[in-house]
């Protein structure tokens, strides 16, 4: 039994929390609105039938009085024609007549005590109502505009973290760039300085050495070309011409 009472208690605030998260505050409070109105309209109509009472008491009334006003006038008529009788007929009718009257005064009373209490309760409802009204489009407003800076600031979070991302993934890239671009480099120093084979050349060391003294030759031979045609000879060569030249002339 208390297993399945705390279960219980359990699947109401579970079921509490849920209907609070479906909950839109504006819907419950034009709701509250509504019953308000409804409310001041039995009000308005509580005092339309009150008013309407008292109306035909008071129309009752006006013709118990004038009925009373013929009577005292047949009485005296009556009095007048030596019917003492008819005139008593007639006075006690009057008597009948005018405690109908009286009752009817006090329940016309009764009605006008109810209407001014009813008239003053419509009016303190009605500056109620008027009042959450204005109280009820205010929080509405504002519930409202707190709605919509929430999903703008949702929607910038998740553009945030999907920049983020953004920016994560170009981090890596970057990164990747970078090194792929140092294995590069690395590659071809020790390609240059024959570490690394070059399988696709097809050569062997010796071959890379031969290599290397051919071009240095080469290097050295245009070099004396160029110092030749420059008119900068070695000097071990000005010198063998000009001990030619002495030779020749002795």
């Amino acid at each position: 039994m208390g297993l399945f009472k705390r279960m219980e208690t359990v699947f109401k605030s579970k079921m509490n929390t849920v209907l609070n998260r479906m909950e839109d505050p504006r819907e419950t409070l034009d709701y509250s609105y509504e019953r308000q109105l409804e409310l001041l309209q039995n009000v308005k109509r509580g005092v339309a039938e009150v008013t309407s009472s008292k109306k035909r008491l008071e129309l009752q009334r006006a013709k118990l009085v004038q009925n009373t006003d013929k009577l005292e006038k047949q009485a005296k008529d009556a009095v007048a024609a030596g019917r003492e009788d008819l005139a008593r007929l007639a006075l006690e009718r009057k008597a009948a007549l005018a405690q109908q009257v009286e009752g009817i005064d006090r329940e016309i009373a009764e009605l006008e005590k109810q209407q001014e209490k009813l008239i003053a309760s419509e009016k303190r409802l009605s500056t109620k109502v008027e009042i959450f009204r204005t109280r009820k489009e205010s929080i509405k407003a504002q519930y409202s505009a707190a709605e919509a800076q929430v999903k703008i600031n949702e929607s910038v979070t998740g553009i945030s973290e999907e920049m983020a991302d953004v920016g994560l993934a170009l981090e890596r890239a970057e990164n990747k760039t970078e090194e792929m671009k140092a294995r590069a480099e690395a590659i071809d120093e020790l390609m240059e300085a024959g570490t690394l084979e070059d399988l696709t050349g097809g050569r062997d060391d010796i071959d890379r050495e031969l290599a290397k003294i051919s071009a240095q030759s080469n290097v050295e031979s245009e070099l004396a070309r160029l110092k030749a045609e420059a008119g900068k000879e070695p000097e071990k060569a000005r010198t063998g011409e000009e001990g030619t030249g002495e030779r020749k002339g002795v």
